[in-house]
This record gives C-alpha cells, structure tokens and sequence, in this order.
C-alpha cells in the first residue's frame, strides 16, 4: 500500500517486544530480551521513532497509539537530571536483603534503576516499570499489588491494592508526591494514590520521600498521610523559609543533596 511504513525485521522484532510487555520498555530491557547490544537497541529506538511508531523517553520507548497516557513518560522526562541525583542518593538508605515498598511516581521510577545495584531485595509496588525494572535481577522478589490499572500512572490502585499491601511488613517505604505545602504536607493529585500511601505508610519501618525542589510550596488536593509520619526527605535543594520551618516541626529529616557529593 502506497505510504505505508515498512520495517525491518530488526525493528518488527523491536516493536514486538515493547508490545508484549505492555507498551514501554526499557533500553536495557530489550538489550536483554533481544540479546543485542544497547547501542543496537539505541539506534532501532530512534529509527522506529522518526517513522513515528515510538516516542523515545529516558532509556526507553514507548508504542504511539497505545492506551498508556503519553504524560506518564512525559513526567519522567521533566527534570530528569535532578531525579536521577536524589536516586543516587536514595540507594545509601537501601541494604541488601531488605523489604522496600516503592510507588508510582517518576521519581521512584529512577529509584528503582538504582535499586540495580543491590540484591536479594523484596520490593512491593503498584508500579507496572518499578517492576519491569527489577524483576529478575540480583536475586531480587518483586510483588506487583492488583487493583484497577490507571492509565496515566502505569499503576494499580484501588481496594484490592491497598489490601495486598497490608499483608506486607516493610523495612522502608519510598514515597513521592505532587506537592509539598507548608501548611499541609504532602499532597496528591490522585485520591487512590493519597490513599495508598497511607496505608503503606502504617505497614513501614521507616519512610522516605524522594522529590525535586520544583515542587516545594505547590498545593494539591489530597492528602495521604500527616507529614510527621515521614522519617526522611531527600531532596535535590533545600527548601526555604517557612517550608524548612515546618519540616523541622513535623520532625522530618531533610537530606539535602546539593550539599552532598553523589558518585556518578
């Protein structure tokens, strides 16, 4: 047919596999499944890409058309340097062997890749890439709570998750948020996912958030869980005046990674 897109077969067999999981894979992931070098996988990514049949991310792609909401991938791509520092950072709370909750946030999602480089670790998440990302490596059990799958998050949700998760006791639950106000803590635009977070946050040892200075200040509209239950906030510059205050107040500890050096 006239216009038509033709592939070759490396791509076919590329297109194919990022659809078997679900619509978006991870460089490495591929790498692996096809048994080809990263760069092979780099240079079929941006291929597929100009012809239009995936958007490239950070260290992936995902199928155009498909039903995941195109923003998800979006909020991974914004302010992607500073999420990748507050991950780095976020690996010195994590041991080997440990039970870590980690959510849908795209913070956590670069948290995880850094999880990489520990073992034996029993990771519970909502998150369909937190999965992806760990499963089958290092030795590592990774338990992905049920529910209804919301789109724009790639996540699960709901009843069901919020009771698998209380079958779970965790070492550390690692958090993130779409807000940090000074009057009222941590806010969610998603009221399942407020939720969530409180009932891990019952279930948890320790808890961490991992977040970028860019939303300090900002309001949403559910809150999850009351900020003094928050141990740690790593972050990748101090917040000020009135929010510092407050934080010291609640008794969250503020690790403040600008201040830090983070091996690359």
């Amino acid at each position: 047919m006239a216009g038509e897109t033709k592939h070759s077969y490396r791509e076919l067999e590329m297109l194919d596999a990022i659809r078997r999981v679900g619509g978006f894979a991870k460089n490495s992931d591929l790498a692996s499944t096809l048994n080809v070098s990263e760069e092979t996988v780099r240079r079929t990514i941006k291929a597929l890409s100009k012809a239009g049949s995936v958007a490239r991310v950070h260290g992936g792609a995902y199928l155009v058309g498909t039903q995941s909401d195109p923003s998800f991938f979006k909020r991974i791509e914004q302010h992607a340097t500073e999420k990748r520092t507050v991950a780095k950072a976020l690996l010195r709370e994590v041991q080997d062997g440990m039970t870590l909750f980690l959510d849908v946030g795209s913070t956590t999602s670069f948290v995880a890749e850094e999880l990489r480089a520990r073992g034996a670790l029993s990771v519970v998440t909502n998150s369909v890439q937190v999965a992806q990302t760990l499963v089958g490596h290092n030795n590592n059990r990774v338990y992905l709570l049920g529910g209804e799958m919301h789109a724009d998050e790639l996540g699960a949700f709901g009843h069901v998750a919020e009771q698998q998760a209380r079958q779970f006791c965790f070492d550390l639950a690692v958090l993130s948020a779409d807000a940090l106000h000074p009057k009222h803590g941590f806010l969610y635009l998603n009221r399942a996912e407020a939720e969530l977070a409180s009932v891990v946050i019952g279930n948890t040892d320790a808890s961490v958030v991992a977040m970028t200075h860019h939303k300090f200040g900002s309001k949403a509209p559910h809150q999850g869980f009351l900020p003094h239950r928050i141990d740690r906030l790593i972050v990748d510059r101090a917040p000020q005046d009135s929010l510092a205050q407050q934080l010291e107040s609640w008794g969250v500890a503020v690790r403040n990674i600008s201040d830090e050096v983070v091996e690359c």
